[in-house]
């Protein structure tokens, strides 16, 4: 359950340093966002019920457990109703392989990013996903073959600066 909280600067810079480093202690944490261990805590406990936070994982490197594949799709829609949308992205979601889903405008309806164990694997599941007949019109498949970098925390900070309030 989230509640309404208007964030400040320092609730910002809590995000944005455990973003970084879901792992870092409550006196490191209020260090670098100059404020002391409890009231630092008791921010994070409040943005965490807030539904600011709302979880922490691990970052792992795939590179190292074997190869992979990674796979943009572009999928269009037969029908654009609700139930139509509202299906396609039910039956998606049930997809492990599925890492990313994006409903966007322009010249398709849908951009989703699959791993998979290689090429056969991805045929496998969109055949699959073809197969449930959950009304795609048409679909496009771009492999990638290099990811020069991967960004796994946002700027915070210049995205939303300017719009937090300054407590007084």
């Amino acid at each position: 359950m989230t509640q309404t909280y208007k964030l400040d600067r320092i609730d910002v810079n809590i995000l944005a340093a455990l973003q970084e480093n879901g792992r870092i202690t409550n006196v490191e944490l209020s260090e670098i966002v100059n404020l002391s261990p409890s009231p630092c805590l008791m921010r994070v406990k409040k943005l965490q019920k807030a539904g600011y936070i709302s979880g922490y994982t691990a970052l792992i490197d795939v590179a190292k457990l074997g190869e992979t594949l990674t796979v943009f799709t572009e999928f269009t829609l037969k029908n654009h109703r609700q139930i139509d949308f509202a299906r396609f992205q039910e039956t998606l979601e049930k997809i492990d392989n599925c890492v990313e889903c994006h409903l966007v405008s322009g010249g398709y309806d849908y951009l989703a990013k699959f791993v998979t164990a290689g090429i056969s694997d991805y045929q496998n599941i969109v055949e699959a996903l073809i197969d449930k007949d959950v009304g795609i019109d048409k679909y496009f498949s771009f492999v990638v073959m290099k990811t020069p970098f991967v960004k796994n925390h946002l700027p915070l900070g210049r995205l939303f600066g300017d719009r937090v309030h300054d407590q007084s």
